[in-house]
């Protein structure tokens, strides 16, 4: 069994994001709290959540993984830029915790110059100003391609802001495939080996999710452009193995593919085929 989904639009509500996901045949999915390149969220109404929490449980699936807006950046070396990703990652944590016990995935940020210790400082700065001992939700950071002033395109940089963190149990990664083989790790030919370098810098534990896709890209290129399952570098043989890892089972795996709902409909299909 996977937990397989895509993104969904909160545009009707988190009852008609369940609803549709058990229509595409998956069991978990992703949505972003707010539009993906910003402007305030919509409101959360309680009895909303309570009927998508009641489609969870009945078809039994999956945790599901929250998307930070795309321009909320913590290490930018603008300050209003920075007080800005703050303010949304401390208004959406907040607002998670009416969808409790779920994922918060976010892209660490871009240090648009000051350089890469400069910005995972102000990461973890940002990270200490907002996570809370009582929330109940796991904020995963993503691993990136490395495109531009991105940081956490490696494994050691993102453990360098939970280092840097004080509730490192409030922690996870987001296992990105399309921005790990764009960023120099070769899963296709040693998977095993990426997720043994994976274990020993930052520990397996922390491994919460995976946002599955294929690239249009040959591996280190940095360029973050992500394909349908099989139609790119990384090939359907390697997304299979990736897939029935033995180490990644019960984790949610995501769909971020370049296609409309009856092409995500198909991938599903294929991916619980494997199973």
């Amino acid at each position: 069994m996977i937990f397989i989904g895509c993104h969904l639009s909160v545009t009707n509500g988190y009852e008609a994001m369940g609803k549709q996901m058990t229509e595409f045949g998956g069991n978990t999915f992703a949505w972003f709290t707010r539009n993906p390149r910003g402007g305030k969220a919509k409101d959360i109404e309680p009895e909303d959540v309570k009927k998508l929490q009641d489609i969870l449980e009945k078809e039994e699936f999956g945790k599901l993984v929250a998307h930070a807006s795309y321009t909320m950046n913590l290490c930018s070396a603008k300050p209003e830029t920075r007080a800005n990703g703050l303010d949304m990652l401390q208004q959406d944590l907040q607002r998670m915790e009416q969808v409790p016990n779920q994922y918060y995935n976010f892209h660490p940020g871009s240090h648009t110059g000051q350089g890469a210790e400069i910005g995972i400082k102000q990461i973890a700065d940002g990270l200490n100003a907002s996570l809370f001992p009582e929330m109940h939700t796991t904020v995963l950071l993503e691993t990136m391609a490395g495109k531009g002033s991105e940081v956490g395109k490696t494994f050691e940089e993102l453990r360098e802001i939970i280092d840097r963190v004080e509730l490192k149990d409030k922690l996870g990664i987001c296992l990105d495939t399309c921005h790990v083989w764009d960023g120099g790790y070769d899963i296709v030919n040693d998977f095993d080996g990426v997720l043994t370098q994976f274990d020993k810098i930052i520990g397996l534990d922390r491994l919460k999710a995976i946002h599955f896709n294929d690239s249009k890209n040959e591996c280190g290129a940095a360029k973050d452009r992500h394909e349908k399952l099989g139609h790119g570098c990384i090939g359907m043989e390697a997304m299979k193995r990736i897939a029935m890892h033995p180490a990644l089972q019960g984790l949610p795996f995501i769909l971020e593919t370049p296609n409309d709902d009856a092409g995500y409909i198909k991938e599903i299909a294929t991916i619980k085929d494997w199973f």
